[in-house]
């Protein structure tokens, strides 16, 4: 059986059809196709942050400036990020889609990397809604997560368990 992937340009594409102006996010050594998609096209803008801090406050910026931007961070670069999501997400009632690189994630039920063992607990806990991508098949869930984002009025997660192929 061939190994199903997730392409950068089906991602794309899906946030081209809801409207998506711009990414906030921060580079890193897991993304790297993404990253060749995102610069090889003009229809999305790449916003580059030195801190996953601030990614949700540029965001926020941008939504008040009538854009509609996603983030793209790691599980661990949430972690960091957590009184942004609660200052600003939250409170201020952001409706932003989140991605989130979920580093660690096994798929077998054993998973040693914290960094994956406190992602869903902590979202749950924040009580941030989220969808699983791990193939094109799965892409759809993008708009969901931004129909979701948009009535509920607060971040939504989307979680990359699996690297860009």
């Amino acid at each position: 059986m061939a190994q199903e992937t997730l392409r950068p340009t089906t991602i794309l594409d899906e946030l081209k059809k809801n409207g998506v102006t711009h990414i906030v996010w921060l580079p890193d050594s897991e993304t790297n196709f993404m990253f060749q998609a995102m610069t090889s096209q003009r229809d999305i803008h790449l916003v580059s942050v030195c801190r996953e801090g601030e990614a949700l406050a540029i965001a926020a910026g941008l939504w008040m400036g009538g854009k509609t931007p996603v983030v793209m961070i790691q599980n661990t670069g949430l972690f960091e990020s957590g009184d942004s999501v609660r200052g600003l997400g939250l409170d201020v009632g952001l409706p932003v889609v989140m991605f989130i690189g979920y580093r660690g994630w096994t798929r077998h039920g054993v998973t040693p990397d914290s960094a994956a063992r406190f992602l869903e607990p902590i979202l749950h806990t924040w009580g941030i809604s989220y969808y699983l991508l791990e193939s094109d098949a799965d892409v759809p869930r993008i708009s969901e997560a931004l129909a979701e984002a948009g009535r509920a009025q607060k971040p939504v997660a989307v979680l990359v368990g699996k690297e860009y192929g």
